[in-house]
């Protein structure tokens, strides 16, 4: 094995924030790029490090006519480094990015729980977090939106999902597959500006490099950490505020909110307190003017209500109270 620059990075990055664990059965998610390359030949070569049980696992969403090839590769990388390789191959094509995603990390937690490993990794990186960003501010995302890529989330029940490259950037993991004359799987679709990611990653943020900032990727990254910590403080005063003002079950209809409450505290924790309550309730996430409509209350004459929401609820002002029947 080559030391080099990078694994000694990561090696004080996994000394200093606890994202792996010693001694964790550990799934790597690789789609044959150079991101994912990177981390698997990191994680590969750290192993004994940390005596990880690793695994490798790819997604083949079949919206390409060489989707499949892609995935013979990744399965000839598994077998030459020895690893177990789990693959998921998409019944029928799927057609958008934000669906593929979906069943992409449903796919991952499922086999994770399947086959014993409480950790999947993706190869996200700096380069992603910073257009992530971007790609949520002009969809009129909130600082949710904004942070959505955090180092670790939960996946599903007993699995995490860990980005551990968070604070590397695609040029680093580029200069690091050709030092280490890692063969890349070149997908076409990266290339296809259809895709708004694309755009941003190929046309957005060179131009913001040229004419505003060469370190905006960094800069964009260090918002969304910072709005990450904001985020977290946030919800959990929204869930203490819910946990005065709600009385009874927080998940069962009808529900009553103390409206006395509510109006002492900030329209941020209000937003908030509110979306957390339909996000309980609803089959799908809530929209803003769905919270902005539910927030209305909060001060509105006794009577008011809302139109129903997805589902079928209505929340009206009953004297004191909000109820949602």
């Amino acid at each position: 094995m080559n030391w080099t620059p990078l694994h000694d990075r990561l090696h004080r990055t996994f000394r200093q924030q606890p994202l792996l664990p010693k001694n964790r059965r550990i799934l790597i998610a690789v789609s044959g790029g150079q991101d994912s390359l990177c981390l698997a030949k990191l994680l590969l070569d750290l192993r004994s490090k940390w005596h990880w049980q690793l695994g490798i696992v790819h997604c083949d969403h079949r919206w390409r006519e060489d989707s499949a090839a892609n995935a013979e590769f990744v399965e000839r990388l598994a077998k030459s480094w020895e690893l177990p390789y789990y693959q998921k191959t998409a019944i029928a094509a799927v057609k958008t990015e934000a669906a593929a995603r979906q069943w992409r990390y449903e796919t991952f937690g499922q086999l994770a729980l399947e086959f014993g490993y409480s950790i999947v990794v993706t190869g996200h990186t700096q380069s992603d977090r910073a257009e992530t960003l971007l790609y949520n501010l002009m969809r009129g995302a909130g600082a949710d939106g904004l942070q959505s890529l955090t180092q670790i989330r939960s996946l599903i029940a007993g699995v995490h999902l860990v980005r551990p490259l968070l604070d590397i950037t695609r040029r680093q993991t580029g200069e690091f597959c050709r030092e280490q004359q890692l063969s890349i799987w070149d997908d076409c679709t990266n290339r296809d500006l259809h895709y708004a990611r694309n755009r941003i990653r190929r046309e957005l943020i060179p131009y913001l490099q040229t004419h505003f900032n060469p370190g905006v990727e960094a800069n964009l990254a260090k918002t969304a950490e910072l709005l990450r910590a904001d985020v977290d403080y946030l919800e959990s005063q929204a869930r203490e505020l819910l946990d005065k003002v709600i009385a009874g079950n927080s998940t069962v209809l009808p529900l009553y909110l103390d409206r006395s409450l509510l109006q002492k505290a900030p329209l941020a924790l209000q937003r908030r307190a509110c979306r957390q309550v339909l996000a309980a309730i609803l089959p799908s996430a809530p929209t803003f003017d769905l919270i902005e409509k539910f927030v209305a209350l909060i001060a509105a004459p006794n009577k008011s209500r809302t139109d129903p929401f997805p589902g079928g609820a209505i929340a009206e002002v009953d004297g004191n109270w909000i109820a949602i029947r």
